[in-house]
């Protein structure tokens, strides 16, 4: 009987079985697609920067229910591990989400969240295990839609959490609202008013120009909000 001898794979063996043509024209499918991503999400609702953690803005769950509507994808929710510990009080799942379209399964994402996570650890943990399995299926979701949608680059997945424990849409929302109008705006604050502009750094400065401002270090906390409501109005003009 022959013996079937392994086949040496490398790299260059690999690249000379691609067809580059189709590869370049796949690219430049994907950055049209986020492209569109971009100007159909909205800012503060369907994707965020949480203060402190960098630039990249957060994929929110409407974000991520719009990514899929557009791809017209559907999702299914598969349980992969359950422990409901109720002599401890101890409740966590990992959910499996598995995106399909006509039938045909496209590719899945998986999420996992327990009742010892930070934002839950002081919480009542035999209320909330139903809370669990939904932030379990939201991340797997999101997980899910950033691989289909090649959209890590643009986005990060959903950190649940500010750097002071809050939940990410309360925290987005909070920073809508400022009671302390003293002083200038936080480096936080600024990054929002460049997330609300969807990066167009000219769009920003050319309202900071009209209050008065070159720098965003300078804008005082009376005038943020107003600053703000005009980028997002000029935002939504130039998608429009």
């Amino acid at each position: 009987m022959a013996t079937i001898q392994p086949v040496e794979v490398n790299a260059i063996s690999i690249i000379d079985a691609v067809n580059l043509q189709a590869i370049q024209q796949t690219m430049q499918k994907i950055a049209s697609f986020q492209a569109i991503v971009q100007k159909t999400l909205k800012p503060n609702h369907d994707y965020g920067i949480i203060p402190g953690t960098g630039d990249k803005p957060t994929l929110l769950k409407p974000g991520a229910e719009k990514i899929l509507m557009l791809f017209g994808l559907t999702s299914e929710f598969e349980e992969i591990e359950r422990v409901q510990d109720y002599e401890n009080g101890f409740f966590a799942f990992t959910i499996k989400c598995i995106l399909s379209k006509n039938g045909q399964k496209v590719t899945e994402g998986v999420g996992h969240a327990n009742t010892r996570e930070k934002k839950y650890v002081k919480q009542d943990p035999y209320s909330i295990a139903n809370t669990i399995l939904k932030m379990a299926k939201k991340r797997a979701l999101i997980d899910a839609t950033l691989t289909v949608a090649a959209l890590s680059e643009i986005f990060t997945q959903d950190l649940e959490d500010d750097i002071e424990g809050t939940p990410i849409e309360q925290s987005i929302q909070q920073n809508r609202q400022y009671t302390d109008q003293s002083g200038t705006i936080t480096t936080a604050q600024a990054k929002r008013m460049f997330a609300i502009a969807n990066g167009n750094e000219q769009l920003v400065r050319e309202v900071m120009a009209k209050y008065g401002y070159e720098h965003s270090r300078d804008i005082r906390k009376i005038d943020y909000d107003k600053i703000c409501a005009e980028i997002e109005e000029k935002t939504k003009e130039a998608a429009s």
